[in-house]
């Protein structure tokens, strides 16, 4: 195995422990789910530390989400492309939300928010809003103002903590943001 393909595969392996056991996952945990050697971990990695910086900046890293993003078809109804990138967006925050709760981190570094993360944010954008375009004229408010929306609620909906552990499904999710609270009368 090539030493890239190694390194990613012992991190594919860890980020689960990580998620569940946080700083006291062991790096003979790390081994028998990667089905190596745990000297293999230190021939990649300096240390267990090293091998937790390079599981969070994957963890981070957007580009498996935006490449997520490009997938979901276009051609679906409305409703349906809706629950699609929702179900994206809440995945995406739920394994951040669980890397960061189990390590005790209060915020993402440093690298992973703000100005560092702009590119990725406006490509995710982009296709987000290319995602609703075909329908711009049946929203009441503009498309920025939905997809900002959807973020919102997705993101609090997927916070275990802002939720009492009761998240938000996906279609929740949708419905209010397509259909609000109120009941509709004929």
């Amino acid at each position: 195995m090539a030493p890239d393909d190694r390194k990613r595969a012992i991190v594919e392996a860890a980020l689960p422990l990580i998620r569940q056991f946080g700083k006291d996952t062991t790096t003979k945990q790390i081994a028998e789910a990667a089905g190596i050697a745990e000297g293999t971990i230190f021939r990649v990695f300096a240390s267990k530390q090293d091998l937790f910086e390079e599981a969070m900046a994957v963890a981070f890293d957007p580009v498996l989400f935006i490449e997520d993003l490009g997938t979901v078809d276009a051609e679906l109804p409305l409703r349906e492309r809706l629950v699609a990138l929702t179900t994206l967006l809440q995945r995406r925050f739920v394994e951040i939300f669980a890397l960061m709760t189990a390590l005790a981190i209060p915020k993402p570094p440093e690298k992973h928010r703000g100005e560092a993360t702009k590119e990725w944010r406006d490509r995710g954008y982009a296709l987000m809003l290319a995602l609703l375009e075909p329908d711009r004229d049946r929203f009441r408010v503009p498309l920025p103002d939905v997809i900002h929306t959807l973020r919102l609620l997705t993101f609090s909906g997927s916070h275990p903590h802002i939720t009492d552990q009761n998240l938000l499904t996906p279609d929740q999710i949708v419905d209010v943001v397509l259909y609000g609270t109120l009941t509709h009368k004929d």
